[in-house]
């Protein structure tokens, strides 16, 4: 039997300790995060009033034992309460709506990964390919947060956040089929 596994684990930032018991959210289809999820330390000195620590986990396995290549794989969305937080005089829900946002623009991201793998054919080099997959779709995930923030100003241009809103909807829309 000739078998891999590999797990890839990306999270939004890059200051994260990794231990065995790191409390997470596995995002859920129609759940939504409250301030109560947000349990971390505020940030002294940035502008913005809360933050959302969200991002993919990835594994997967591959097989031939059956005599035919088996791919196997799971992608998960997970939000991190302890690496979230919201300065307390800014609990409102518009603002609570920009963070879920961002949890919901990792889910799309999990959503391409999925669709990317079910389309993916083996070959010898599946741990290459499927890190390039994957660090395609983290780049253009982290790509994505950063525009969103930048063009909503942290939440505070209510006109580019209903679009953004909008746009995000549309594309877990378009996506449901890669929901896990």
């Amino acid at each position: 039997m000739r078998q891999f596994f590999f797990i890839l684990v990306l999270l939004f930032s890059a200051e994260i300790s990794f231990s065995q018991e790191q409390e997470k959210i596995e995002w859920v289809e129609g759940e939504k995060l409250t301030w109560a999820d947000f349990k971390g330390t505020p940030k002294q000195g940035v502008a913005y009033e809360a933050n959302t620590n969200s991002g993919i986990s990835f594994s997967w396995s591959y097989s031939t034992e059956s005599g035919k290549p088996v791919l196997e794989y799971a992608v998960v969305t997970n939000f991190f309460p302890l690496l979230s937080w919201v300065k307390e005089a800014e609990e409102d829900e518009y603002l609570l709506g920009h963070e879920q946002l961002h949890f919901d623009i990792s889910e799309l991201h999990a959503r391409k990964l999925r669709k990317a793998i079910d389309e993916y054919e083996p070959d010898r080099n599946i741990r290459r390919d499927l890190n390039t997959l994957y660090e395609k779709i983290e780049k253009d995930r982290v790509a994505m947060q950063n525009l969103f923030d930048a063009e909503t100003k942290h939440s505070t241009n209510k006109e580019a956040e209903a679009g953004w809103r909008k746009f995000v909807k549309e594309v877990l829309s378009k996506l449901s089929a890669y929901r896990d």
